[in-house]
């Protein structure tokens, strides 16, 4: 996709959302009806927005084939994943913590990876080229805990990747923040990732919020 030659409604109507950090069979029933486009579950324990293993896997089953389950992993084991992603119905795994490329190659066998990189301004984006057999980047902002922080980081350094894999946006992304995203001129930028800014409560998405945002960016 190369969105610096694409007009603006085509632009919005056509970038992957995904949102990340659902918990609650409330936020899972509204978003199985809305445009969106992928679901995050994060799996990492210390998170707020931890999905416990007794959360009754079927209940996802709402969700319709074009909404995909992404599953969200820190520094998780290769089996546990594994176990996971056949348990939830994972279509991919997003891997949030300080993962090798030998790690992700291996996963990647089995499921889909998305592989998540903390940016800050000396950030080198060389870094990354061991992890181009993932599917999609999502670049973040680096803080002191794995996302979720709510902030942003500067968005002019996205001119510094080269490469060709997809990347998703996520960091600071809030219900007005249409405007910003559809200036950012990079051929690989496919999609955002929507978590803190849209919430009532942590780990609690606010309808109020998400669906007047997916309508703004779903143009008619």
């Amino acid at each position: 996709m190369h969105v610096n030659h694409l007009s603006k409604k085509y632009q919005l109507e056509q970038m992957i959302i995904k949102v990340c950090g659902i918990k609650t069979e409330e936020n899972i029933l509204f978003l199985s009806k809305s445009s969106i486009d992928m679901v995050g579950l994060n799996f990492y324990q210390p998170s707020i927005r931890y999905v416990p293993e007794e959360f009754d896997p079927e209940f996802f089953d709402i969700l319709p084939s074009h909404i995909k389950r992404v599953g969200v992993f820190v520094n998780e084991r290769h089996d546990n994943i594994l176990r996971l992603s056949k348990k939830f119905k994972l279509d991919y795994a997003q891997l949030h913590g300080d993962e090798n490329s030998e790690f992700c190659k291996k996963l990647s066998e089995w499921i889909p990876i998305i592989k998540v990189f903390r940016i800050d301004d000396g950030f080198e984006f060389s870094s990354i080229n061991a992890f181009a057999i993932a599917t999609y980047f999502l670049f973040d902002t680096q803080t002191k805990n794995y996302g979720g922080s709510g902030k942003k980081f500067d968005w002019n350094k996205l001119k510094d990747y080269r490469g060709k894999i997809p990347f998703l946006l996520s960091g600071g992304i809030g219900p007005d923040s249409q405007e910003q995203l559809v200036k950012i001129n990079h051929s690989q930028f496919v999609g955002i990732d929507i978590n803190s800014k849209f919430e009532s409560e942590p780990g609690i998405k606010d309808k109020s919020l998400i669906l007047p945002f997916l309508e703004s960016m779903r143009i008619s």
